[in-house]
C-alpha cells in the first residue's frame, strides 16, 4: 500500500517525538473529543441497564495511543497497522497496561487496501482512522473501504490534514516563503480539481483534505455527519521538538485547544480536522 512506504520514510522521527508537546496535545485533544461520543453511544445501547461495552476498530493504529485509551474505558478494541515497527511499539505499550486492559485488545497486521481479508464480514460500533489519509493519494477509496465496517448506528472517526489551514502555521511562525509556496499549491490544486499536497514535519510529502469534499464522500458512502472539530491550533506555534509542559500547563493548553476546536472561525483553519460520521440505522 502506498501510504506504508510514504510514512516509513519518516517513521523514526515520528517515534522519537511521541512525548513532545505537539503530539501529546494532539492525542489528548482527540481522545477527549471522541470520548463524549463514545460514551453517548454506549449509554444509548445499554445492556442490562448498564452502558454497553463497545467494539472498536482502529485502522492505522500506529503506536496505539487512542486504542489503549479506549480499552482502558472498558471497550473491546482491535488495532490494525501495516508497519511492523509501529506494531512492535504498540505491543510494548499494550503489554505495560493492566491485565484487564490488555485482555480487551487485539493487535493485528494489516491496513487500508486489505481490511476485508484481515477482518472479513465484521462490523464495529466505532471505527477510527487517524493520521492516515494524508499518506493516501485520495480519500474516496479509503472511505468506501472503511464504511462497511461501521455498524448501523455506529461512528466513523477520521483525523485528516485540513487543507484550509495549510498556510496558517508557517504564517504565524514568520516563514514567509513557505506561506507563499503553500498558498500557490492550494490555488493550483483548486484549479486542477485535486487535493493540495505539502511536506510534513517528518519530511514526507503528504496530502490535505477539504472538509466539505470529504463530508460529501462520506455521504455517498452512507455516512451522516455528526461533528467537526479543529485540532492543534495554538499548540502549533512551538517548535516541533518542544517537550511536553508541566501537567498544569498541559491541562490549560488542552482546554484552550478543545474550546477553540469547537468554534468557528478557529476550527476552520486548525492544522487537523477531526470528523465524525454515523451510519444511520435502517
Amino acid at each position: 500500500m502506498e501510504h506504508e512506504t510514504d510514512f516509513v520514510a519518516g517513521r523514526q522521527q515520528w517515534l522519537e517525538r511521541l512525548g513532545n508537546l505537539r503530539n501529546v496535545v494532539r492525542q489528548d485533544v482527540i481522545a477527549r473529543q471522541l470520548a463524549g461520543h463514545v460514551q453517548d453511544l454506549a449509554r444509548a445501547s445499554r445492556s442490562a441497564g448498564q452502558p454497553r461495552r463497545l467494539t472498536i476498530l482502529d485502522v492505522g493504529a500506529g503506536q496505539g495511543t487512542q486504542a489503549i485509551r479506549l480499552a482502558r474505558l472498558g471497550h473491546e478494541v482491535t488495532a490494525v497497522d501495516p508497519d511492523p515497527a509501529m506494531r512492535a511499539c504498540a505491543a510494548d505499550l499494550i503489554a505495560a497496561e493492566d491485565p484487564e486492559t490488555t485482555a480487551r485488545m487485539q493487535l493485528r497486521p494489516g491496513g487500508l487496501g486489505g481490511l476485508a481479508t484481515v477482518l472479513p464480514g465484521t462490523a464495529y460500533d466505532v471505527v477510527l482512522c487517524h493520521g492516515v489519509f494524508m499518506y493516501l493519494p485520495e480519500s474516496a477509496p479509503a472511505v468506501a473501504e472503511l464504511a462497511p465496517f461501521v455498524a448501523p448506528g455506529g461512528l466513523l472517526s477520521l483525523v485528516v490534514r485540513n487543507a484550509a489551514g495549510l498556510a496558517l502555521r508557517p504564517a504565524l511562525q514568520g516563514r514567509w516563503s513557505v506561506v507563499q509556496d503553500l498558498l500557490d499549491e492550494v490555488a493550483a490544486a483548486r484549479r486542477e480539481g485535486r487535493d493540495p499536497s505539502y511536506t510534513n514535519e517528518i519530511g514526507v510529502r503528504a496530502r490535505a483534505d477539504d472538509v466539505a469534499t470529504l463530508s460529501e464522500v462520506c455521504r455517498v458512502a452512507g455516512l451522516a455527519p455528526v461533528a467537526h472539530y479543529g485540532v492543534r491550533l495554538v499548540s502549533d506555534l512551538v517548535p516541533v521538538d518542544a517537550p511536553a509542559p508541566t501537567a498544569d500547563e498541559l491541562e490549560a493548553l488542552v482546554n484552550a485547544e478543545l474550546r477553540l476546536g469547537e468554534l468557528d472561525p478557529y476550527r476552520q483553519v486548525a492544522t487537523l480536522a477531526h470528523l465524525l460520521y454515523r451510519r444511520p440505522i435502517g
